[in-house]
């Protein structure tokens, strides 16, 4: 059985709710029937989104833990962090799949166009002819396999580690505008 609790913590309530959290998780091992928790921390809407998926190895066990006087006494312990409760889902089935509520939809695929076009067309105009000297120096690399591997490497690598991180931050708002 899976247990799959979401929390929203309000921003200044963190630090106690990870603290209310580490406690929480290490009595719930104690439980029988219990077989693993995992926690997703996320950031939604000026909130801290916790999802804490608990394991039980039957529903009678799972149960129990719900049922617990330790439970509800670190629910009404935590209620005062939270921003919307305690929100509960069970799934008889050891797996349990979920989207983040935070996953955003990608831009629109015409914007990423867009970017992408700004910054790879100055740089194939650019990098080819900084590669010439090079080329001239060593004809070997200035064949037309070599060249274009070269060119096309330096392209890459520019476009990932130093000109895409910027362009998306440069126009951010532009990209996630809806």
């Amino acid at each position: 059985m899976t247990l799959l609790i979401r929390h929203q913590v309000r921003d200044a309530q963190q630090a106690p709710y990870e603290a209310w959290l580490r406690r929480t998780i290490a009595i719930a091992k104690g439980y029988p029937g219990h077989i693993g928790i995992d926690v997703v921390r996320e950031r939604q809407g000026g909130l801290h989104l916790f999802t804490c998926i608990l394991r039980f190895a039957s529903s009678a066990q799972l149960q129990a833990w719900l049922d617990s006087a330790e439970r509800k006494q670190l629910v009404e312990e935590v209620s005062p962090l939270l921003a919307d409760g305690d929100r509960l889902e069970i799934n008889p089935e050891r797996e349990f799949w979920f989207n983040p509520a935070t996953a955003d939809a990608p831009p629109p695929r015409w914007k990423q166009v867009c970017v992408t076009f700004l910054v790879i067309l100055p740089l194939s105009l650019l990098v080819p002819w900084l590669w010439q000297p090079a080329f001239s120096l060593w004809p070997w690399l200035g064949g037309y396999v070599p060249s274009n591997v070269v060119i096309t490497l330096s392209i890459v690598l520019l476009v990932v580690y130093c000109f895409m991180p910027l362009a998306t931050r440069a126009f951010a708002a532009w990209l996630n505008a809806r």
